[in-house]
């Protein structure tokens, strides 16, 4: 199947719901009270590799500890399973004269799970302590359009050394009113504020925390429905229970929750098959096919906002002209290799913005066609040497050997360039070598929106601020055109106007090519008998909370 073009308004109604609700602040949802009784009982999740860092929301950019963090913590909003904004968080209301300055009013009685209360101290010390530079915080660049985020950040050389410490440890743009109430002044107005403070960076600390995060990392201490019973083991997981002061209207209604890490999603998915695992996430390519024969309503299908690329190492002279890189893209036929490995699920990527936000455009991304013809061309043009094999990269275990693969194929009967896999890591060791710039040629990575917007899609990934350690962009894109079109559309005054400059700034992109699009995601997972109510949402998260135990 494709995804459905229905699913592009999704998005779009959520940005409107919640500029509406930051308006007429707060809803209707009463903290505290829950929606029907927990029902108890334990089942398992499986995780494809351990979390890339220890488990700090503002460190935490990947899938697999995302995946935790959904169960440990609530944010100031929630984000329903279709993607839209919910004022079922720690949130009163979010609200704005001029979209520049905010004023955030929390709910009463919201505790951490060590007992202490949850107040604007929470979110404003956590903010700044994510955006300081010298914590080195994946996640960083989620505050730097809070004014004094620059003070913040040490000076460094081109090679990444410090030549002058930060001059200041807390942000001017964010100050505390009372215990329930803080400002955030933006260092330029951002409509979307209030639809990307869900995002785990945003996520509230304890004051315990700042007196030893490396053992909260290890033993996170959180808002959410399930709070940590022990430790992270690598290589093992971590298993989670109820947290019964839990203050949303949505508590856990299994008594725990056992994270499980697996070294491949095929023994996953036979571990689901022989009762040894509850519910498994992703699918096997080759048991797309027979999954929903096998499994019946215990198979999910669901709309995704994840796609999958291939990235280019920019650093690398050998793909540092765009015409390289466009070639390559021209000379895969995504629809091909979406039928033979993935039996037509995956939708042929045509742009750099995926098809559930609004924003997207069809056939926005020109050098994504099939073209061997006019590929050779602009190889031959850039003077690419074709002796030599191209390696491509890919994380061990998640199945995406097979694509990877037939993209190498294709890139070798179309272009003459032969190549060389190199798939040995798994996904925590994977994004790091990323970061260091250690790849040696176009390497897969996949992205699902952090908060429902197309902005989402372009600044974490290739702007300027998100290069690491302080970001996504592990292709170290540069353009300071694309910037700002992004800065613009972050400081429209509506959203029609914002996603106008986000267009322009995917037309770049789109020129530039500094990675290849190949497909748009949609959410497949499988789940024993022993469980129901199993969802899994356009984040790619199964929603854990909602879980029953059979």
């Amino acid at each position: 199947m494709k995804l459905s073009k229905r699913n592009s308004s999704l998005v779009a109604t959520a940005i409107a719901a919640a500029l509406v609700l930051s308006a007429c602040g707060g809803d209707d949802a009463d903290s505290g009270e829950a929606e029907g009784a927990a029902t108890g009982g334990s089942y398992s999740v499986a995780l494809y590799s351990d979390p890339e860092n220890p488990l700090v929301p503002s460190n935490t950019s990947e899938s697999e500890g995302a995946q935790v963090l959904e169960a440990l913590w609530t944010g100031l909003i929630q984000y329903a399973a279709d993607g839209s904004v919910e004022y079922t968080g720690i949130a009163e209301s979010i609200e704005s004269e001029d979209s520049q300055t905010w004023t955030i009013t929390l709910n009463d009685g919201w505790t951490f799970h060590d007992g202490t209360p949850v107040t604007a101290n929470s979110f404003v010390d956590a903010w700044n302590w994510a955006a300081y530079s010298e914590n080195a915080q994946g996640a960083s660049y989620f505050f730097s359009n809070i004014e004094g985020y620059g003070d913040l950040q040490a000076e460094t050389d081109d090679a990444g050394n410090v030549v002058s410490p930060a001059i200041a440890t807390e942000m001017s743009g964010l100050e505390v009113v009372d215990d329930q109430t803080f400002e955030v002044t933006l260092s330029a107005p951002f409509a979307q504020f209030p639809v990307t403070v869900g995002y785990n960076a945003f996520h509230p600390l304890p004051e315990g925390f700042f007196g030893d995060p490396e053992a909260y990392g290890r033993l996170p201490i959180g808002t959410g429905p399930f709070k940590a019973d022990g430790e992270f083991e690598p290589g093992q997981g971590i298993t989670l229970s109820r947290y019964e002061d839990y203050a949303g209207p949505n508590p856990a209604q299994a008594e725990t929750v056992e994270f499980r890490v697996y070294s491949d999603v095929d023994t996953a998915y036979l571990d689901v098959q022989g009762g040894n695992l509850d519910v498994a996430p992703d699918l096997p390519p080759d048991a797309i096919a027979s999954a929903q024969d096998v499994f019946g309503d215990a198979y999910l299908e669901a709309p995704s906002s994840g796609f999958q690329y291939l990235g280019y190492p920019l650093y690398d002279e050998r793909f540092s002209d765009p015409r390289v890189r466009q070639a390559f893209s021209m000379a895969i036929d995504r629809d091909a290799i979406s039928e033979a490995i993935f039996q037509g699920t995956k939708q042929a990527a045509d742009a750099f913005v995926a098809p559930i936000v609004d924003g997207y455009r069809e056939g926005a991304c020109e050098y994504c066609v099939l073209d061997p013809e006019a590929a050779n061309a602009l190889l031959d043009e850039a003077g690419f040497d074709r002796t030599q094999p191209i390696e491509l990269w890919f994380n061990s275990g998640a199945g995406h050997d097979a694509w990877v693969q037939a993209a190498g194929n294709q890139i070798r009967d179309n272009l003459g360039v032969d190549y060389v896999l190199r798939g040995d890591l798994d996904f925590a060791q994977y994004l790091p070598l990323l970061a260091e710039q250690g790849a040696t040629g176009p390497f897969r990575l996949g992205w699902s929106m952090d908060y429902p917007s197309p902005q989402n899609y372009l600044e974490p990934l290739y702007s300027q601020a998100a290069i690491p350690p302080n970001g996504s962009n592990r292709v170290f894109y540069t353009n300071q055109e694309f910037d700002a079109l992004v800065q613009q559309g972050n400081s429209a005054e509506s959203n029609e106007e914002a996603i106008e400059f986000y267009n322009q700034a995917e037309d770049i992109l789109s020129e530039d090519m500094p990675s290849i699009p190949m497909f748009f995601d949609v959410e497949q997972a499988v789940h024993a008998d022993t469980v129901s109510d199993v969802v899994i949402d356009v984040f790619g998260h199964i929603r854990t909370a909602e879980v029953t135990v059979n």
